[in-house]
Protein backbone atom coordinates (compact mmCIF):
# COMPACT_ATOMS: atom_id res chain seq x y z
CA UNK A 1 0.00 0.00 0.00
CA UNK A 2 1.77 2.85 -1.37
CA UNK A 3 -0.57 5.23 -0.67
CA UNK A 4 -2.51 6.59 2.26
CA UNK A 5 -5.35 6.28 0.61
CA UNK A 6 -4.58 3.50 -2.33
CA UNK A 7 -6.79 3.35 -5.28
CA UNK A 8 -7.75 -0.66 -4.77
CA UNK A 9 -10.48 -2.07 -7.12
CA UNK A 10 -13.85 -0.42 -5.72
CA UNK A 11 -17.21 -1.98 -6.13
CA UNK A 12 -17.94 -2.28 -10.03
CA UNK A 13 -19.69 1.48 -11.48
CA UNK A 14 -21.74 2.01 -14.34
CA UNK A 15 -20.01 3.24 -17.54
CA UNK A 16 -19.59 7.21 -16.86
CA UNK A 17 -18.18 10.11 -18.77
CA UNK A 18 -14.27 10.44 -17.94
CA UNK A 19 -13.41 13.94 -17.67
CA UNK A 20 -16.71 16.35 -15.40
CA UNK A 21 -19.12 17.21 -18.02
CA UNK A 22 -17.40 16.01 -20.91
CA UNK A 23 -16.72 12.54 -23.11
CA UNK A 24 -12.87 13.10 -22.95
CA UNK A 25 -10.35 10.50 -21.32
CA UNK A 26 -9.60 13.46 -18.74
CA UNK A 27 -6.96 12.22 -16.38
CA UNK A 28 -7.21 8.99 -16.71
CA UNK A 29 -4.56 6.06 -17.97
CA UNK A 30 -5.70 2.54 -17.64
CA UNK A 31 -8.42 2.64 -15.62
CA UNK A 32 -6.62 4.49 -12.85
CA UNK A 33 -8.20 8.40 -12.29
CA UNK A 34 -5.00 10.99 -12.01
CA UNK A 35 -7.40 13.42 -10.15
CA UNK A 36 -6.94 11.26 -6.67
CA UNK A 37 -3.08 10.71 -6.87
CA UNK A 38 -2.77 14.51 -7.41
CA UNK A 39 -5.71 15.38 -4.52
CA UNK A 40 -3.32 12.86 -1.79
CA UNK A 41 -0.34 14.70 -2.98
CA UNK A 42 -1.97 18.17 -2.43
CA UNK A 43 -3.46 17.01 0.82
CA UNK A 44 -0.21 15.59 1.92
CA UNK A 45 1.03 18.80 1.07
CA UNK A 46 -1.43 20.68 3.55
CA UNK A 47 -0.78 17.97 6.52
CA UNK A 48 3.36 18.59 6.18
CA UNK A 49 2.56 22.57 6.29
CA UNK A 50 0.40 22.22 9.14
CA UNK A 51 2.61 20.32 10.89
CA UNK A 52 5.77 23.22 10.40
CA UNK A 53 3.36 25.37 11.16
CA UNK A 54 2.76 23.85 14.95
CA UNK A 55 5.95 24.90 16.52
CA UNK A 56 6.07 28.72 15.48
CA UNK A 57 6.71 30.85 18.41
CA UNK A 58 4.53 33.80 18.11
CA UNK A 59 3.30 32.73 14.48
CA UNK A 60 0.63 35.58 14.83
CA UNK A 61 -2.72 35.97 14.15
CA UNK A 62 -2.74 35.50 10.11
CA UNK A 63 -0.65 31.63 10.70
CA UNK A 64 -2.75 31.00 13.12
CA UNK A 65 -5.79 31.98 10.73
CA UNK A 66 -4.11 29.97 7.58
CA UNK A 67 -3.72 26.78 10.32
CA UNK A 68 -7.70 27.10 11.20
CA UNK A 69 -8.54 26.83 7.67
CA UNK A 70 -6.80 23.76 6.51
CA UNK A 71 -7.36 22.11 9.46
CA UNK A 72 -10.85 22.10 8.84
CA UNK A 73 -10.44 19.85 5.67
CA UNK A 74 -7.29 18.12 5.01
CA UNK A 75 -7.24 15.37 7.19
CA UNK A 76 -11.08 15.06 6.09
CA UNK A 77 -10.56 14.73 2.38
CA UNK A 78 -7.50 12.59 3.05
CA UNK A 79 -10.19 10.49 5.14
CA UNK A 80 -13.01 10.62 2.70
CA UNK A 81 -10.82 9.42 -0.42
CA UNK A 82 -9.64 6.34 2.01
CA UNK A 83 -13.13 5.67 2.41
CA UNK A 84 -14.29 6.20 -1.50
CA UNK A 85 -11.58 3.29 -2.29
CA UNK A 86 -12.06 1.03 0.58
CA UNK A 87 -15.87 1.06 -1.18
CA UNK A 88 -14.94 -2.69 -2.41
CA UNK A 89 -13.61 -3.94 1.00
CA UNK A 90 -14.66 -7.32 2.15
CA UNK A 91 -13.62 -9.20 4.80
CA UNK A 92 -11.78 -12.18 3.02
CA UNK A 93 -8.39 -13.51 3.90
CA UNK A 94 -6.05 -12.08 1.17
CA UNK A 95 -7.58 -8.35 2.28
CA UNK A 96 -7.18 -8.57 5.39
CA UNK A 97 -3.63 -9.57 5.30
CA UNK A 98 -3.16 -7.03 2.87
CA UNK A 99 -4.50 -4.87 5.72
CA UNK A 100 -2.20 -5.91 8.44
CA UNK A 101 0.88 -5.96 6.04
CA UNK A 102 0.14 -2.56 4.21
CA UNK A 103 -0.97 -0.83 7.92
CA UNK A 104 -0.83 -2.20 11.08
CA UNK A 105 2.73 -3.91 10.25
CA UNK A 106 4.31 -0.11 9.36
CA UNK A 107 2.34 1.21 12.52
CA UNK A 108 4.55 -1.16 14.54
CA UNK A 109 7.37 -0.34 12.69
CA UNK A 110 7.55 3.26 13.02
CA UNK A 111 5.93 3.14 16.16
CA UNK A 112 9.06 1.87 17.54
CA UNK A 113 11.47 3.95 15.28
CA UNK A 114 9.69 6.83 16.39
CA UNK A 115 10.65 5.83 19.93
CA UNK A 116 14.11 5.34 19.46
CA UNK A 117 14.50 8.60 17.79
CA UNK A 118 12.69 11.02 20.10
CA UNK A 119 15.13 9.36 22.42
CA UNK A 120 17.96 10.12 20.30
CA UNK A 121 17.47 13.43 19.14
CA UNK A 122 14.84 14.52 22.10
CA UNK A 123 14.00 13.20 25.49
CA UNK A 124 16.83 10.39 26.79
CA UNK A 125 14.25 9.66 29.46
CA UNK A 126 11.26 8.10 26.36
CA UNK A 127 10.75 4.28 26.87
CA UNK A 128 12.56 2.71 24.01
CA UNK A 129 9.37 0.22 24.34
CA UNK A 130 6.91 2.30 22.90
CA UNK A 131 3.21 0.74 23.70
CA UNK A 132 1.75 -0.05 20.35
CA UNK A 133 -1.96 1.22 21.99
CA UNK A 134 -0.49 4.70 22.15
CA UNK A 135 -0.02 6.04 19.04
CA UNK A 136 3.57 8.47 18.91
CA UNK A 137 1.70 11.75 17.75
CA UNK A 138 0.78 11.18 13.36
CA UNK A 139 1.06 7.64 13.48
CA UNK A 140 -2.78 7.67 15.21
CA UNK A 141 -4.12 7.36 11.56
CA UNK A 142 -3.22 4.07 10.84
CA UNK A 143 -4.85 2.36 13.79
CA UNK A 144 -7.85 4.34 12.77
CA UNK A 145 -7.77 3.19 9.25
CA UNK A 146 -7.24 -0.21 10.32
CA UNK A 147 -10.45 -0.21 12.30
CA UNK A 148 -12.11 2.15 9.51
CA UNK A 149 -12.03 -0.61 7.07
CA UNK A 150 -12.70 -3.59 9.09
CA UNK A 151 -16.02 -1.79 10.03
CA UNK A 152 -16.14 -0.97 6.08
CA UNK A 153 -19.16 -4.34 5.81
CA UNK A 154 -21.22 -2.86 8.93
CA UNK A 155 -21.50 0.70 6.76
CA UNK A 156 -22.51 -1.08 3.62
CA UNK A 157 -24.90 -2.80 5.16
CA UNK A 158 -26.98 -0.46 7.84
CA UNK A 159 -29.86 2.44 6.68
CA UNK A 160 -28.11 5.96 6.65
CA UNK A 161 -24.61 5.31 7.59
CA UNK A 162 -23.39 9.21 7.31
CA UNK A 163 -26.48 10.09 9.83
CA UNK A 164 -25.61 6.63 11.76
CA UNK A 165 -21.60 7.83 11.64
CA UNK A 166 -22.40 11.27 12.97
CA UNK A 167 -24.43 9.76 15.66
CA UNK A 168 -21.35 8.16 16.96
CA UNK A 169 -19.39 10.88 16.62
CA UNK A 170 -21.45 13.13 18.68
CA UNK A 171 -21.57 10.85 21.37
CA UNK A 172 -17.99 10.19 21.25
CA UNK A 173 -17.77 14.53 21.42
CA UNK A 174 -19.52 14.70 25.06
CA UNK A 175 -18.22 11.13 26.55
CA UNK A 176 -15.45 11.40 29.14
CA UNK A 177 -13.22 8.78 30.07
CA UNK A 178 -13.18 7.71 25.94
CA UNK A 179 -9.03 6.27 25.88
CA UNK A 180 -6.93 8.61 24.60
CA UNK A 181 -3.71 6.58 24.48
CA UNK A 182 -4.80 4.38 21.35
CA UNK A 183 -6.36 8.00 19.98
CA UNK A 184 -10.26 6.08 20.13
CA UNK A 185 -11.86 9.74 20.56
CA UNK A 186 -10.19 10.68 17.22
CA UNK A 187 -11.36 7.27 15.29
CA UNK A 188 -14.73 7.84 16.55
CA UNK A 189 -15.36 11.91 15.60
CA UNK A 190 -13.46 11.22 12.25
CA UNK A 191 -15.27 8.22 11.44
CA UNK A 192 -18.48 9.89 9.83
CA UNK A 193 -15.96 11.22 6.86
CA UNK A 194 -14.76 7.38 5.91
CA UNK A 195 -18.54 6.24 5.99
CA UNK A 196 -18.98 9.33 3.56
CA UNK A 197 -16.47 8.27 1.05
CA UNK A 198 -17.94 4.99 1.25
CA UNK A 199 -21.08 6.42 0.19
CA UNK A 200 -19.64 8.45 -2.80
CA UNK A 201 -19.91 7.57 -6.22
CA UNK A 202 -17.88 8.86 -8.84
CA UNK A 203 -19.95 11.48 -10.60
CA UNK A 204 -20.37 12.89 -6.78
CA UNK A 205 -16.32 13.77 -7.59
CA UNK A 206 -17.24 15.12 -11.36
CA UNK A 207 -19.72 17.32 -9.79
CA UNK A 208 -17.03 18.87 -7.63
CA UNK A 209 -14.46 18.84 -10.61
CA UNK A 210 -16.73 21.79 -12.44
CA UNK A 211 -16.02 24.77 -13.61
CA UNK A 212 -19.20 26.05 -11.93
CA UNK A 213 -17.95 24.49 -8.30
CA UNK A 214 -14.48 26.03 -9.49
CA UNK A 215 -16.05 29.60 -9.60
CA UNK A 216 -17.94 29.62 -6.64
CA UNK A 217 -15.37 27.97 -4.53
CA UNK A 218 -13.24 31.84 -4.76
CA UNK A 219 -15.96 32.92 -2.67
CA UNK A 220 -16.39 30.41 -0.03
CA UNK A 221 -12.78 29.87 0.53
CA UNK A 222 -12.52 34.07 1.03
CA UNK A 223 -15.80 33.69 3.43
CA UNK A 224 -13.84 31.07 5.19
CA UNK A 225 -10.52 32.47 5.50
CA UNK A 226 -12.68 35.56 7.58
CA UNK A 227 -14.28 33.13 9.64
CA UNK A 228 -11.41 31.77 10.48
CA UNK A 229 -9.64 34.66 11.18
CA UNK A 230 -12.81 36.06 13.37
CA UNK A 231 -12.64 32.44 14.87
CA UNK A 232 -8.60 32.06 16.41
CA UNK A 233 -8.78 34.32 19.20
CA UNK A 234 -12.05 33.12 20.10
CA UNK A 235 -12.45 29.15 19.37
CA UNK A 236 -9.69 26.97 20.35
CA UNK A 237 -8.25 24.90 17.32
CA UNK A 238 -7.89 22.02 19.27
CA UNK A 239 -11.74 21.19 17.94
CA UNK A 240 -9.97 20.77 14.93
CA UNK A 241 -7.90 17.86 16.09
CA UNK A 242 -11.60 15.38 17.23
CA UNK A 243 -9.36 14.50 20.29
CA UNK A 244 -11.02 15.69 23.12
CA UNK A 245 -14.77 15.83 24.38
CA UNK A 246 -16.58 18.79 24.87
CA UNK A 247 -15.79 18.97 28.51
CA UNK A 248 -12.13 18.40 28.07
CA UNK A 249 -12.21 21.42 26.25
CA UNK A 250 -13.81 23.66 28.86
CA UNK A 251 -17.64 23.40 27.06
CA UNK A 252 -20.69 21.87 28.47
CA UNK A 253 -21.38 18.41 26.91
CA UNK A 254 -24.31 19.57 23.94
CA UNK A 255 -21.51 21.85 22.77
CA UNK A 256 -20.16 18.71 21.27
CA UNK A 257 -22.37 16.96 19.11
CA UNK A 258 -23.22 20.82 18.06
CA UNK A 259 -19.61 21.08 17.13
CA UNK A 260 -19.84 17.82 15.34
CA UNK A 261 -22.28 19.03 12.80
CA UNK A 262 -20.83 22.37 12.59
CA UNK A 263 -17.23 21.00 11.53
CA UNK A 264 -18.49 17.94 9.83
CA UNK A 265 -20.68 20.93 7.56
CA UNK A 266 -17.61 23.39 7.09
CA UNK A 267 -15.18 20.11 6.06
CA UNK A 268 -17.42 18.66 3.74
CA UNK A 269 -18.34 21.97 1.78
CA UNK A 270 -13.89 23.22 1.77
CA UNK A 271 -13.27 19.91 1.07
CA UNK A 272 -15.50 20.13 -2.03
CA UNK A 273 -14.30 23.41 -3.20
CA UNK A 274 -10.34 22.21 -2.64
CA UNK A 275 -11.31 18.95 -5.25
CA UNK A 276 -12.06 22.13 -7.80
CA UNK A 277 -9.27 22.79 -7.98
CA UNK A 278 -7.29 19.76 -8.01
CA UNK A 279 -5.52 18.84 -11.92
CA UNK A 280 -8.13 15.98 -13.44
CA UNK A 281 -4.89 14.78 -16.02
CA UNK A 282 -1.75 13.26 -15.59
CA UNK A 283 1.32 15.58 -14.28
CA UNK A 284 4.12 15.60 -12.06
CA UNK A 285 2.13 15.84 -9.07
CA UNK A 286 0.44 12.36 -9.85
CA UNK A 287 3.47 10.00 -9.00
CA UNK A 288 4.11 11.65 -5.59
CA UNK A 289 0.17 11.29 -5.14
CA UNK A 290 0.89 7.05 -5.53
CA UNK A 291 3.30 7.17 -2.49
CA UNK A 292 1.83 9.85 -0.06
CA UNK A 293 2.67 6.98 2.91
CA UNK A 294 5.74 7.56 2.65
CA UNK A 295 5.63 11.33 3.31
CA UNK A 296 3.40 10.95 5.70
CA UNK A 297 5.71 8.80 7.89
CA UNK A 298 8.67 10.30 7.29
CA UNK A 299 8.00 14.41 7.40
CA UNK A 300 7.56 13.92 10.73
CA UNK A 301 11.69 12.71 11.37
CA UNK A 302 12.25 15.89 9.72
CA UNK A 303 9.87 18.58 11.72
CA UNK A 304 10.26 17.06 14.92
CA UNK A 305 14.79 17.39 14.70
CA UNK A 306 14.02 20.56 13.70
CA UNK A 307 11.61 21.22 16.77
CA UNK A 308 14.17 19.04 19.04
CA UNK A 309 17.27 20.83 17.50
CA UNK A 310 16.53 24.59 18.32
CA UNK A 311 15.73 25.89 15.11
CA UNK A 312 12.65 26.89 15.53
CA UNK A 313 13.76 28.92 18.16
CA UNK A 314 16.06 31.32 15.67
CA UNK A 315 14.63 34.71 15.49
CA UNK A 316 14.26 34.68 11.76
CA UNK A 317 10.97 32.45 12.03
CA UNK A 318 9.36 35.07 14.14
CA UNK A 319 9.42 37.30 11.06
CA UNK A 320 7.19 36.71 8.00
CA UNK A 321 9.87 35.86 5.54
CA UNK A 322 10.96 32.85 8.08
CA UNK A 323 6.76 31.94 8.35
CA UNK A 324 7.51 31.54 4.31
CA UNK A 325 10.27 29.49 4.92
CA UNK A 326 8.57 26.68 7.19
CA UNK A 327 6.05 26.97 4.88
CA UNK A 328 7.81 26.11 1.62
CA UNK A 329 10.30 23.69 3.37
CA UNK A 330 7.48 21.78 4.90
CA UNK A 331 6.13 21.23 1.48
CA UNK A 332 9.38 20.71 -0.04
CA UNK A 333 10.24 17.91 1.87
CA UNK A 334 7.34 15.62 1.82
CA UNK A 335 7.30 16.15 -1.57
CA UNK A 336 10.73 14.85 -1.42
CA UNK A 337 9.85 11.96 0.89
CA UNK A 338 6.90 11.05 -1.59
CA UNK A 339 9.53 10.32 -4.98
CA UNK A 340 10.64 6.91 -6.01
CA UNK A 341 14.01 6.57 -4.96
CA UNK A 342 12.92 7.01 -1.34
CA UNK A 343 10.03 4.47 -2.01
CA UNK A 344 12.85 2.22 -3.59
CA UNK A 345 14.99 1.98 -0.36
CA UNK A 346 12.22 1.78 2.31
CA UNK A 347 9.94 -0.34 0.73
CA UNK A 348 10.54 -3.65 2.60
CA UNK A 349 9.79 -1.18 5.65
CA UNK A 350 6.56 0.46 4.57
CA UNK A 351 5.44 -1.68 2.52
CA UNK A 352 6.42 -5.44 4.05
CA UNK A 353 4.93 -8.22 1.93
CA UNK A 354 5.88 -11.31 4.83
CA UNK A 355 4.85 -13.76 2.60
CA UNK A 356 6.59 -16.13 5.00
CA UNK A 357 4.42 -15.26 7.71
CA UNK A 358 0.83 -16.24 5.47
CA UNK A 359 -0.52 -19.04 5.76
CA UNK A 360 -0.82 -21.48 2.86
CA UNK A 361 -4.28 -22.05 1.03
CA UNK A 362 -5.71 -25.21 1.62
CA UNK A 363 -5.61 -26.96 -1.88
CA UNK A 364 -2.76 -24.73 -3.37
CA UNK A 365 -0.06 -25.90 -5.39
CA UNK A 366 3.04 -27.18 -2.94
Amino acid sequence: MSSLTSQTSPAPEPPRSAAPGKGAAGGRTAGRDHFFDNAKYLAIVLVAMGHAWEPLPDSGRLVETAYTFVYTFHMPVFIMIAGYFSRGFELRPERVWKLVTGILVPYAVFDVVFAYFHRAVGDPAVSVFPSLFAPYWLLWFLPALFFWRLSTPLWQAVRAPVAVALGVAALASMSLGIDQGMQVQRMLQFLPFYVLGLRLRPHHFDLVRGTRVRVLSVPVFALALLAAYWAVPRVSTLWFYRQYSAQELGSPAWAGPLATLILFGCAVVLGACFLAWVPNRRSWMSALGTCTLYGYLLHGFVIRTALYRGLYDEPFLSTPLGTVAVTVGGAAAVTLLCTPPVRRVLRPVVEPRLNWARQKRVGAAG
